[in-house]
């Protein structure tokens, strides 16, 4: 068993044990394998162990390893790929031609042009609202207070589908502050639940904490070190 292999198993077994003690179903909570600066080869380990489910932050890396794995023949059952990183409008016709999913959508111009790029003849593109749930001047995303009208814009756009929310908490060592972040994010996820029924994804956690996101009621983790190791960076 590979190295990448062992600490996708253990990253599954941590959230086995969130969930059990969070009196939740595993099966409710997705992994999403975020692959950004590593080779597709790497990919291709952890689909052979069974992760189907890619983030990427960087379009035009994304779209190298879509395409070159979309030509492997050991990629028999299709791959979900999530950008989940800033957007920049003159990138939004590469990630709506390539992407499954945009995780990080925090404003109505960049939604407008992807529904707008989007192929007709593939299914509407899954979206998730960005919001910035600490306020941090450093990190996209939408308020608490704006992101009710930018879901009412978002959900009424034809060539996208509003699956839910996405945040990423400001880091910090007081279990608390984090706890009270993941509670204020599932509250707005009920919330929008209300209107938008079909809305089915609250995407929050990463390596260091995604026990307190599932004991909150994460519907997905992101989760890249944990799976590669360190990010690459690059020269």
């Amino acid at each position: 068993m590979s190295t990448l292999t062992k600490q996708l198993t253990n990253v599954l077994s941590q959230i086995e044990q969130a969930a059990v003690a969070a009196n939740r179903d595993s099966h409710e909570i997705k992994l999403l394998a975020v692959s950004k600066t590593k080779p597709a080869e790497q990919v291709k380990l952890a689909y052979a162990a069974g992760q189907r489910r890619f983030g990427e932050n960087y379009v035009q890396e994304g779209i190298e390893k879509i395409q070159a794995l979309r030509q492997d023949a050991d990629i028999a059952d299709p791959i979900e790929w999530h950008f989940i990183g800033p957007l920049q409008s003159n990138k939004t016709k590469l990630v709506a031609e390539n992407f499954d999913w945009v995780q990080s959508i925090d404003r109505l111009k960049i939604a407008q042009r992807l529904s707008d790029q989007r192929p007709t003849e593939l299914p509407p593109l899954n979206i998730c609202l960005q919001v910035n749930i600490s306020g941090e001047a450093s990190k996209s995303g939408t308020t608490l207070s704006q992101v009710i009208e930018l879901a009412s814009q978002v959900s009424e756009l034809p060539g996208l589908k509003l699956r839910g929310i996405m945040a990423i908490p400001a880091p910090s060592d007081d279990l608390q502050v984090l706890n009270d972040s993941f509670v204020q994010l599932h509250r707005l996820y009920l919330q929008l639940q209300q209107t938008y029924p079909d809305m089915d994804t609250l995407s929050m956690g990463m390596s260091d904490d995604m026990s307190v996101a599932i004991a909150n009621g994460s519907t997905m983790v992101r989760v890249g070190t944990a799976i590669f190791g360190a990010r690459d960076y690059k020269s």
